[in-house]
């Protein structure tokens, strides 16, 4: 390790994103404004990522109380407390060796949690059986990906795997892909047609990825990240029976399966549809699902918990899925305790029913509005256009900007969303993110903006940026 030759190669290869500098950028300029430097802004706002709590997004208190109790027991005996949650408590407690969320858990999570975790999916699918061997906790949904893609990863001196990936998708999955030695297949969302995923453009990914690499797997985003777009069951069977026809294992994201907020949208899971299809479909597709509870309405990013639910996978392999996730030795605890908590929320009737059902409501309701109004205003403003979105907690935003930044973006060399990013955090203090990292194959360019946020942050972000796009497009902003 004395010099850059010695450090692993697939590491090297690992590719850094915009929205990496610009988080650094950000970081410095929060720094800055610390020390006393005079900025137009008193701070920077970030609705790069969805990151609820840290935009200001309350946390919903059930979770919270029982997480208390948990970690001091000593809280068992305040009367103050909801019944409800002193109960889960204990018996989260009494479920941890020696009684502690400190002691280590099984690799792939607390037994009852997984088995509270398979009643959810078959109450969600209405029936479809779900089996707690099935289910697996990690560390966020994220850890759960890489697990599955390091069993697809090829060896070295073989044609690398390749996984197909939306465009545009999440835009931590590059980096993913990259660490696990895995070749990006992308494929285009449509977006004229509202972001739809479209089957003759997987039939032309597919084709041309063939010539260099191995696809063996295919990742969707549903509801779509960041996209916004929720699929219909004609668009979930035509994807199972693709990947059924070209033997592809389905990888499917769900975190934003509770935030479907569009007017006639309803959220479908992929496991309910493969079921509908019958048993040349339910018995022989290969398929691993994700969940978190960094989705909308708990927003607990920083818990890092969530699961995946195997389906049609050599026991074998499973063995190998459980090794994979004992380099971790296991999730965090408390993480995993939310998790239950998420799948099994308090019941009519119990003490805490109410108060968590106003909380979760007010959640969703503020990001259906807030879209709503963002995507109004996006809409307005010239040089701009954002198809709807009835789901998740994203708008991609189509930027159409001036000739003279796409120019000064070519001499800079970085893509013109990049740098519209970087002079909007400059400017203005608001950091939103970057579009795709293939924009520059389309020649078109997007940005991302979160709108799970209090209705007055996404005020204040929305007033900033309409400024600096005003400006920016009237020709009386620097470059």
């Amino acid at each position: 390790m004395s010099s850059l030759q010695h450090v692993n190669p697939r590491v090297k290869a690992i590719r850094v994103t915009p929205h990496s500098r610009l988080q650094s950028l950000a970081a410095h300029i929060t720094q800055k404004i610390a020390l006393g430097m005079q900025k137009p802004f008193k701070e920077v706002i970030d609705v790069s990522s969805g990151d609820p709590h840290k935009a200001g997004m309350k946390p919903v208190s059930f979770v919270r109380q029982v997480l208390a109790v948990c970690l001091y027991p000593e809280l068992l005996k305040e009367s103050r407390l909801p019944l409800d949650v002193r109960q889960r408590a204990q018996r989260f407690l009494q479920a941890c060796d020696g009684d502690s969320v400190g002691s280590y858990t099984v690799s792939s999570g607390l037994t009852h949690i997984r088995q509270s975790i398979a009643e959810f999916i078959m109450r969600r699918d209405a029936g479809v059986p779900s089996y707690s061997k099935d289910i697996f906790i990690s560390a966020g949904s994220h850890s759960a990906l890489v697990v599955v893609v390091k069993l697809l990863a090829s060896v070295e001196g073989e044609i690398q795997t390749g996984v197909l990936t939306p465009t545009p998708g999440p835009h931590t999955l590059p980096m993913l892909l990259d660490e696990c030695g895995v070749t990006t297949v992308p494929y285009q969302l449509m977006e004229d047609q509202g972001w739809v995923l479209d089957l003759d453009e997987l039939h032309r990914a597919l084709t041309v990825a063939r010539g260099h690499c191995n696809p063996r797997a295919i990742y969707i985003s549903n509801p779509g990240n960041p996209t916004g777009h929720v699929q219909d069951r004609k668009s979930i069977e035509e994807v199972i029976q693709f990947a059924a026809a070209e033997r592809l294992l389905l990888l499917v994201d769900e975190v934003y399966q509770e935030s479907v907020y569009g007017q006639g949208r309803e959220f479908i899971s992929y496991k309910k549809v493969l079921f509908e299809m019958g048993k040349e479909y339910s018995e022989t597709v290969q398929m691993v699902s994700f969940h978190s509870i960094s989705s909308a309405s708990f927003g607990e990013c920083g818990l890092r918990a969530g699961y995946m639910e195997v389906l049609n996978m050599d026991p074998e392999v499973m063995h190998y899925v459980d090794t994979l996730l004992c380099t971790n030795i296991c999730a965090p605890v408390t993480g995993q305790l939310a998790l239950d908590l998420m799948v099994n929320p308090p019941k009519p009737g119990d003490s805490s029913y109410d108060t968590y059902t106003q909380e979760v409501v007010l959640i969703r309701t503020t990001l259906s509005q807030n879209a709503r109004r963002a995507q109004e205003f996006l809409n307005d403003l010239p040089g701009m256009s954002c198809q709807s979105a009835t789901g998740g907690i994203y708008l991609y935003t189509r930027l159409h900007l001036p000739s003279e930044m796409i120019e000064q973006a070519k001499k800079l060399e970085v893509e013109a969303d990049v740098l519209y990013c970087q002079r909007l955090l400059e400017g203005e203090g608001v950091l939103v993110g970057v579009g795709c990292p293939y924009s520059e194959k389309t020649g078109k360019h997007h940005l991302r903006l979160c709108t799970l946020v209090p209705p007055d942050t996404l005020d204040e972000v929305l007033a900033r940026l309409g400024s600096f796009h005003l400006r920016l497009m009237s020709g009386t902003t620097s470059l």
